[in-house]
């Protein structure tokens, strides 16, 4: 049976690192894939809950949607952001209530509306009169978040570009029509933009909704959930405690009531450093550029199959699994497409002197790959090997919230049992 669908279980003698080294080394194994670590995800969580205790998580699914990630953070409780009737229907699909799902695209096709009355699932949010009246038709028991713009300019995507009402004027005006339409409205919500760089954006943003909290009065609106987006970190560089020690300040500042629900919709932060990408050199040249020897490695993964960020800036950390310690050089990564702009970063990477069937590591590669990717020049999108340790999965089993969430789930046996039955054998297909 393949282990393609299943989750490998890590004992105490594995770890990330080795289990890599173990699959890069089977004979004839030459395809690239992912690990995904769902011990860090858990870790990611109970980290965001000590630092921002109050405010509950609803997971951005655009960022990454494999399926053990999904299935992870629904058994430990977490809400989800979902942009689209199949966004919604992948969740539902997983048993979880659709409480727990908001419907966070402020510009929605009708009948994906019609999807989200269908299954339950109230709470969405607008930032247009348009949308109003398309709700009044087709989700009647819709509950709606005004999303409000309030843009971190330094922000790697600025939102606010495309999505977002004036906190003021526009605000008051779609309050106006949205009681005259006897549309039930429920809070506030914004988001200061993708990877944000100015943490104190936070606090004023969520000063900003507390006015518009105070407006809704004068239409008599009580407002109950302030959604206060994302924008957190997702390098193991960063460190959540500084934006939530904005955010804490001022939820205690401007909603010190508790009845007041606050949420928010992270993505990166939840898996961009819980997965790393593992691929072969498939070539090698040596060219000279401004009297200087550049290495110039041909790799099995694209910017199209799983690198694909590196079009909107993002840099992936890289390191050598083979000749590890030896000199450095500047080096060229190529993507295995022929476009010649599936180059992997727009600067060199200095690794060992690497030969063909030698392996590269690229880092915290969670978010917006898997997601974005696709399998162009014939290239498909890389095998997932999902991993966990012992104590979390047993966390998992005996203490989720909802036991249906796991039901999708397939135990392996610890993984070095694996290894000791198949290493003479091993191939990609046996991890995955």
């Amino acid at each position: 049976m393949e282990l393609k669908n299943k989750v490998q279980i890590l004992d105490s003698d594995s770890n990330v690192y080795s289990i890599i080294e173990k699959i890069t080394q089977c004979r004839d194994q030459e395809d690239p894939f992912y690990i995904c670590d769902l011990s860090r995800i858990i870790w990611l969580y109970k980290n965001w809950k000590k630092f921002m205790p109050r405010v509950k998580i609803f997971y951005a699914i655009k960022c990454n949607d494999y399926k053990a990630v999904l299935e992870t953070l629904a058994a430990i409780g977490v809400g989800f952001d979902c942009a689209s009737k199949e966004e919604i229907r992948k969740i539902i699909s997983l048993g979880v209530p659709p409480e727990r799902i908001i419907f966070a695209n402020p510009a929605k096709i009708n009948s994906h509306i019609q999807y989200a009355a269908k299954t339950g699932v109230k709470v969405m949010t607008f930032d247009n009169e348009s949308e109003l009246y398309k709700v009044k038709k087709f989700h009647r028991a819709a509950e709606l978040l005004l999303r409000i713009r309030y843009d971190d300019v330094s922000a790697t995507f600025i939102l606010g570009k495309k999505f977002g009402a004036n906190p003021d004027i526009e605000s008051w005006n779609l309050l106006r029509t949205a009681k005259s339409l006897d549309i039930n409205v429920r809070g506030v919500a914004f988001h200061v933009g993708s990877n944000c760089k100015n943490h104190i954006i936070y606090r004023q943003a969520i000063a900003a909704a507390k006015k518009v909290f105070d407006m809704a009065e004068k239409f008599a609106y009580k407002f109950t959930i302030l959604d206060i987006g994302g924008g957190y970190p997702g390098n193991s560089s960063e460190s959540l405690e500084e934006i939530a020690k904005y955010v804490n300040q001022a939820i205690d500042e401007y909603f010190p009531d508790d009845t007041v629900q606050i949420i928010a919709e992270p993505g990166r932060y939840m898996v961009n450093t819980a997965f790393k990408l593992v691929t072969q050199i498939n070539s090698k040249n040596i060219v000279n550029v401004d009297e200087q020897k550049i290495r110039m490695y041909y790799v099995d993964v694209s910017i199209y199959n799983s690198l694909i960020s590196t079009i909107f800036h993002d840099h992936y950390d890289c390191k050598a699994v083979n000749n590890v310690g030896n000199k450095v050089y500047p080096s060229i990564l190529w993507g295995a497409t022929q476009d010649t702009n599936d180059r992997i970063s727009p600067t060199y990477y200095y690794l060992p002197d690497s030969n063909i069937g030698d392996w590269l590591i690229f880092e915290e590669t969670g978010s917006y790959s898997l997601s974005r990717c696709c399998g162009y020049n014939g290239f498909p999108v890389p095998n997932v090997c999902a991993v966990i340790k012992k104590n979390d999965w047993l966390m998992l089993k005996n203490q989720i919230t909802n036991p249906s969430s796991l039901n999708n789930f397939e135990l392996c046996e610890p993984m070095s049992s694996i290894l000791e039955e198949t290493i003479k054998s091993c191939t990609l297909t046996r991890y995955f």
